[in-house]
């Protein structure tokens, strides 16, 4: 079966109704999965089209069923703390993942620059979104609102009143893992340095460590950093931390941008990373790993909690009421780095 020649124009639905021998609609119905199409007649038209070289026009598809066939990655986390200098932190590796997950469904994704006012959501055509660890007054989370937009979150919801499906990623286990790699390796003071908000991250990190320094008997040492600051905030809140509290030995900075600053801050100070204080932080990112020394952190499973978040949301776009409301990541590991190789204490 002959294809259109080299720079004729692109074959058409009638081309591939002519060839297969039937009408356009038909034709237009086994390629979409509409209507009652014969198995055997919808395997030739696809076949004659695979043939043809033929491709759907997808705008008109969308413009016929009212869909634009992409979601959003929207966040109200500043690229201080989301992305870096760089840009290549925890927000754009979610952003990988679920782009390629979501192309499997035939659906493109659409990166949002971190939301913090102003119509970020209300410029897209787009429809839904995934947010990545909403806040309480989420502003991502706000704007979809007003559209009427189904949306899931990655992360565990903090807003009293959020029903929105979620992807787990097990905020109060991280957090868990992290200190008891530390308690294991002979901290007695550690200190803790999260966000000023009420991302679960936090949220659940100051959870476990309340619980762990009453088990522990450690004294509660907490400092929050604003995340619009980055890594200069963390460098800030730790250096008035170590001046208030010079018996810490141990800082567990939830943010890779909060533990980079913490590491100055702690040489600065006079004092060496692991020696006299040792830092561990939650997400094994390129900041993790290019500081000096390379930082212990969490394998979250960024790509499964992305690809889950995907699965999540087009469930809701499909209306499936078989699909969960909660997605769980699998069991976070610590890897370990030269900022806690601290001999463990026998």
């Amino acid at each position: 079966m002959a294809t259109s020649a080299p720079g004729s124009r692109p074959p058409t639905i009638a081309d591939v109704a002519r060839v297969a021998g039937v009408s356009r609609t038909t034709v237009s119905h086994a390629l979409n999965g509409l209507g009652k199409v014969d198995p055997r007649t919808r395997e030739r038209i696809k076949l004659v089209a695979a043939e043809l070289g033929y491709r759907p026009n997808l705008r008109a598809q969308r413009l016929r069923r009212g869909q634009a066939r992409a979601i959003a990655l929207a966040s109200s986390m500043p690229f201080a703390v989301a992305g870096g200098p760089s840009r290549l932190g925890f927000y754009m590796e979610v952003a990988a993942a679920a782009a390629e997950s979501a192309l499997l469904h035939d659906y493109a994704l659409v990166l949002v620059p971190p939301v913090q006012s102003g119509p970020a959501l209300h410029s897209v055509d787009i429809d839904g979104a995934i947010v990545v660890e909403p806040d309480v007054d989420d502003a991502a989370v706000a704007q979809l609102r007003e559209r009427g937009l189904p949306y899931v979150a990655l992360g565990r919801p903090v807003a009293p009143d959020e029903d929105a499906p979620y992807v787990d990623l097990r905020g109060g286990l991280v957090a868990e893992l992290l200190l008891t790699h530390l308690h294991e390796r002979g901290t007695v003071r550690p200190a803790l340095i999260i966000g000023s908000g009420s991302r679960h991250s936090s949220v659940d990190a100051l959870t476990a460590y309340e619980r762990l320094a009453r088990q522990h008997g450690w004294t509660p040492i907490v400092a929050r950093a604003p995340e619009s600051g980055g890594e200069q905030a963390g460098y800030e809140r730790c250096a008035a931390l170590l001046a208030e509290h010079p018996e810490v030995d141990a800082v567990c900075a939830l943010v890779d941008a909060f533990a980079v600053g913490a590491v100055r801050a702690i040489r600065d100070s006079g004092r060496a990373v692991p020696d006299d204080v040792m830092v561990v932080t939650r997400y094994d990112g390129l900041r993790a790993r290019t500081c000096e020394p390379p930082l212990t952190a969490v394998d979250l499973h960024l790509d499964r909690a992305a690809s889950d978040a995907v699965e999540l949301l087009l469930g809701r776009l499909r209306g499936d009421t078989s699909t969960p409301s909660v997605a769980v990541t699998p069991k976070p590991r610590v890897i370990a780095r030269a900022s806690s190789a601290r001999a463990e204490q026998t």
